[in-house]
């Protein structure tokens, strides 16, 4: 498929189904992009819609089978937008860190593609708001997704997932009082099952 030149094509890019219950359309919205007059439209669009498909089958639909509802945040950023969001201080890194990441439609530096979405679980904020603990939702996903990354964000502990084809596996958080890093690939604490950790939220759902 080529880069959108008309608002047809790209109405067709959006009807591009990813999975069972998710569409490119999904992933396509930025604030950054609608405020600032930015089209957020992927250069490559096959290699974003193939990215895109292994995030939602392997990550995103497990999560919402599990679950019940989640909320896209953030996800697809063209190199334009995210661009733009890193010069002007909008929570955007630099585009060569989010190539395979929030960027698409870009390899990154081994060679691999790879795909983030920022998502809210709902039936994760009651118990985050009455305990706090987004490592519940850290570790679950931690034992039965494939993840690459996982960054954790303070309103209603949202969660960049990130999937990508040379899977690294590491688990961040920006919450206080638990900023920093809770897990990564070679640490002890990276083996075995974490059951322990959310079966309390498990148990009240």
């Amino acid at each position: 498929m080529r880069k959108p030149q008309s608002m047809k094509a790209l109405e067709e890019l959006g009807r591009v189904r990813l999975s069972e219950n998710f569409f490119m359309r999904d992933f396509l919205h930025s604030e950054i992009a609608s405020f600032y007059g930015i089209p957020n439209i992927p250069d490559d669009p096959d290699l974003a819609i193939a990215a895109g498909r292994r995030l939602c089958e392997e990550c995103l639909e497990p999560l919402r089978a599990r679950f019940g509802r989640i909320s896209i945040r953030s996800a697809f950023r063209s190199v334009e937008v995210n661009q733009f969001g890193n010069e002007h201080d909008l929570n955007c890194g630099r585009n060569e860190t989010n190539f395979a990441g929030h960027i698409w439609d870009r390899r990154d530096a081994t060679g691999g593609m790879g795909a983030t979405a920022c998502v809210i679980v709902h039936a994760l904020i009651p118990y985050y708001e009455a305990t706090g603990r987004w490592e519940a939702l850290a570790w679950w996903i931690h034992d039965h997704l494939p993840y690459d990354d996982l960054e954790f964000f303070p309103r209603f502990a949202a969660v960049n997932i990130n999937w990508r084809e040379h899977r690294r596996g590491r688990i961040y958080s920006f919450i206080p009082p638990r900023r920093g890093l809770l897990t990564k690939r070679g640490q002890e604490n990276f083996e075995g099952t974490h059951e322990g950790e959310y079966a309390e939220w498990l148990a009240g759902l």
